[in-house]
């Protein structure tokens, strides 16, 4: 495999590992909605499920925690990519800035873009 090639691969698994984290938090949080939805549907105490919805909420956290560990990821694995000087590396779609090059529209306000 070229270096390229190799690169592609982890930044593959990367993008793959942050929708599934993404997909489980959204999966999650619908079965929390879904677990009120019953106890009111029931008609059941508040206190009915309390335990296990608490559960879900920390299972939740969790993976809200995950997450910010694995964006944390995502950045030392660039920061280690330009380190070993391969420049900059991205796959996938680019948000292209509209009108004027360097400028994109933000909110109604037009903000410039620059390197530091």
């Amino acid at each position: 495999m070229t270096r390229t090639e190799v690169i592609d691969s982890v930044a593959s698994e990367l993008n793959a590992t942050e929708q599934a984290l993404d997909t489980a938090i959204a999966h999650a949080t619908t079965l929390v909605q879904s677990m009120i939805g019953a106890r009111t549907a029931l008609s059941a105490s508040p206190l009915a499920g309390a335990v296990s919805q608490g559960k879900a909420m920390a299972t939740i956290a969790a993976l809200a925690a995950a997450r910010e560990t694995l964006v944390a990821c995502h950045e030392e694995m660039a920061k280690d990519h330009r380190r070993m000087g391969w420049g900059t590396y991205a796959a996938g779609v680019l948000d292209k800035p509209s009108g004027e090059e360097g400028q994109r529209p933000m909110g109604g306000v037009t903000q410039r873009l620059r390197a530091i």
